[in-house]
């Protein structure tokens, strides 16, 4: 008879065994590294988001003793803590804007990040889109690139920056509506047939 396959450790299991045995933190960096990474790197850059990466599970590491092991998925956890050093890099990400408005509209370099990115990436409405989002403040925009670039639900935002469900559905119909505006009221996804 086989044995069953092992199911892996949730996260707060992980976390709960990484206060004996370090080396179990180590799974968390595995399940999520990449998943911030390209968060990280579509708000400031490939060149600051490896050490932003590292900051982040350098300070989930060094926290991990007050996680509440309640919650079973870190995710929301390490997102907020990479949002808040995302935060300390602004000038990085607001020159980033100010560069993708300026550049050319020549079509996306292929990288992991951008292949991902590619299929749901309105590569023409960069620049009008990267000036949308140099204009939203700081909290509507934490908001909106959480839900579209870090791919977490309203819930998991909201644990992810400490505030009500209620605030992030509200920044982030702001920031939709502020975002549509600039782009003239249009989809620039939905293509002419």
């Amino acid at each position: 008879m086989t044995a069953p396959p092992e199911v892996p450790a949730c996260d707060a299991d992980l976390i709960g065994r990484s206060f004996d045995d370090p080396e179990a933190f180590a799974a968390l960096f595995d399940r999520y590294s990449a998943m911030l990474y390209r968060y990280v790197s579509r708000r400031l850059g490939p060149e600051a988001a490896e050490d932003v990466v590292g900051e982040t599970f350098l300070a989930a590491f060094g926290k991990r003793h007050r996680y509440d092991l309640a919650q079973r998925d870190a995710r929301p956890w390490l997102f907020g803590i990479a949002t808040k050093l995302v935060a300390r890099h602004h000038r990085s990400e607001a020159a980033r804007y100010r560069a993708l408005r300026r550049s050319p509209v020549d079509g996306p370099v292929e990288g992991p990040a951008e292949r991902v990115a590619a299929g749901v990436t309105a590569w023409a409405s960069r620049p009008a889109l990267a000036e949308a989002l140099a204009g939203l403040p700081r909290r509507d925009l934490d908001v909106l690139l959480l839900v579209a670039w870090g791919d977490l639900a309203y819930e998991e935002v909201a644990r992810a920056l400490g505030i009500p469900v209620g605030t992030v559905r509200s920044r982030l119909n702001r920031a939709r509506r502020k975002v549509r505006a600039a782009l003239g009221d249009t989809n620039p996804m939905d293509e002419e047939e």
